[in-house]
């Protein structure tokens, strides 16, 4: 957990700089246009259905829109993860390079390009590992509810292991011949990604100090100087 608190420092420290900025601004407008389309094509489609079926009067569908409304921004709240990984997922290469090149330049200099085919690959294979992951938790999550606070901490475990992995997968991606992390390491970087991904306003910057905090703990462990 030190190590990861000391990559995550040093991922702070890289927010200022103009190209980080760039690709956050790029990486957030997109998160937030994709949650923007799909709100709306799941509004349109349920005041589609409901005018289509008959279900309920013109008032009751208005009071029904509103309450859809709100569905789908409280949904939105708990999708913003997944899409913003996935996201960021296209940006990884333009991350990680930017981060090695001021930090590690030894460790750029021997890196593999990464194409956007790949990133790709990256980026939904994260998307199945995520739903898949959760999917296997649901029956744990809803025996939790009983607890009133189990749940979001189990839910907080699986997604520090998921988020783990797709951050390392990241990295190594231009680095396939670099050892993986150990458990308790990968597990520490997943679960201060996932806990950013929680606090309000501070999930904006999540996606972008979590990609650049596993540039710099896979590094660390490597032994690769920072200059």
């Amino acid at each position: 957990m030190t190590r990861a608190l000391h990559a995550f420092f040093l991922a702070l420290r890289d927010l200022p700089n103009p190209r980080v900025l760039r690709i956050l601004l790029q990486s957030l407008a997109l998160t937030l246009l994709l949650l923007v389309v799909a709100g709306a094509a799941l509004f349109f489609a349920a005041r589609w259905a409901m005018d289509y079926w008959g279900w309920l009067g013109a008032a009751e569908q208005d009071m029904a829109g509103i309450l859809v409304v709100l569905l789908i921004i409280a949904g939105s709240w708990l999708l913003f993860r997944a899409v913003a990984i996935v996201v960021v997922g296209l940006f990884a290469d333009a991350i990680v390079a930017d981060v090695e090149g001021r930090h590690y330049p030894a460790a750029a200099a021997r890196a593999v390009d990464v194409g956007w085919a790949q990133n790709i690959r990256l980026a939904l294979a994260s998307l199945v590992r995520l739903i898949g992951g959760n999917l296997l938790a649901l029956p744990i999550y809803i025996l939790l509810l009983v607890t009133g606070i189990g749940t979001p901490i189990f839910a907080l475990f699986v997604n520090a292991l998921l988020l783990g992995r797709d951050l390392e997968a990241m990295v190594l991606a231009r680095h396939p011949d670099r050892p993986r992390l150990g458990r308790p390491a990968r597990w520490s970087l997943g679960l201060l990604s996932a806990a950013s991904f929680v606090v309000p306003v501070a999930n904006l910057l999540a996606p972008i100090v979590s990609a650049a905090m596993a540039v710099h703990m896979l590094h660390l462990a490597s032994g690769d100087p920072n200059r």
